[in-house]
């Protein structure tokens, strides 16, 4: 795939990350938590939920790559000038020259968390070192035949992505490519039936921080170990969510008040 002749914009939208819902819906009036959850059923998988910037690392056919942040490309095979955006392309650009080339027809995109550093607020839970960072994978898309999603007008590629058109990996097979290209997953937190999942917000609350006191990714022995939370996903990707301890505690607490 010549990039020079690719609707950069187009690939850049069929790349882009989908919003994850909250495990329990968000009211809009105030962003506080309602008591409706999210439905999962048969198998859930938990894993930990890292703080840091999400980033993309783009494969085509022919050896070419790509590095981007959730909203916008910084950086092709090649180029001379990179976009310098919260350290992306200085963190990743070795390991996008380290995996192993596309040679099928097919895109195929490496979804991390770029943590440490200086990244936001939460950096410090990780690392107090501002040259330290981490990555850990949690998720990967294998579009197939892209000529034809590239081709479609700018409305309807947002449509199917909203629609939860991009064929992300299920999880076993996720786990099979992280390993083949040498990528650490996120941590795998439990594999629980659904029906074992709290619905109460209080329940919710103290379920993370059962399962998560502290998170598992650490950069050195200065971090703070704060976690931000837990995603929820059922074994195909079918059925995804979150749930950051953030928004329990701020929703509890104004409860508590009334």
């Amino acid at each position: 795939m010549d990039l020079r002749s690719v609707d950069l914009r187009a690939l850049n939208s069929m790349t882009k990350y989908p919003s994850i819902p909250t495990y329990h819906l968000l009211d809009p009036r105030n962003g506080g938590l309602q008591e409706e959850a999210v439905r999962f059923s048969g198998t859930v998988i938990g894993t930990e939920k890292v703080d840091g910037t999400n980033a993309r690392i783009i494969q085509v056919p022919g050896g070419g790559w790509l590095l981007g942040s959730r909203e916008e490309l910084l950086h092709a095979r090649g180029d001379l000038i990179a976009n310098p955006a919260q350290g992306i392309v200085a963190a990743l650009k070795p390991v996008a020259e380290r995996l192993a080339p596309v040679t099928a027809d097919e895109i195929r995109v490496f979804y991390v968390e770029l943590y440490g550093g200086r990244i936001g607020a939460a950096a410090k839970q990780y690392t107090s070192d501002p040259a330290t960072f981490g990555w850990r994978l949690f998720d990967v898309l294998v579009q197939p035949d892209p000529a034809e999603p590239l081709a479609w007008p700018a409305e309807r590629i947002a449509a199917w992505r909203d629609a939860g058109g991009q064929p992300f990996l299920p999880e076993n097979e996720l786990v099979a490519a992280a390993e083949e290209a040498g990528l650490e997953l996120t941590p795998r937190l439990f594999t629980w039936d659904a029906a074992a999942l709290p619905v109460d917000l209080e329940k919710t609350d103290a379920f993370l921080r059962e399962l998560l006191p502290h998170t598992r990714v650490p950069l050195d022995d200065t971090a703070g170990r704060g976690p931000e939370g837990i995603v929820l996903r059922s074994p195909d990707r079918g059925v995804i969510a979150k749930a950051r301890f953030q928004d329990y505690a701020r929703t509890l607490k104004r409860r508590a008040k009334r």
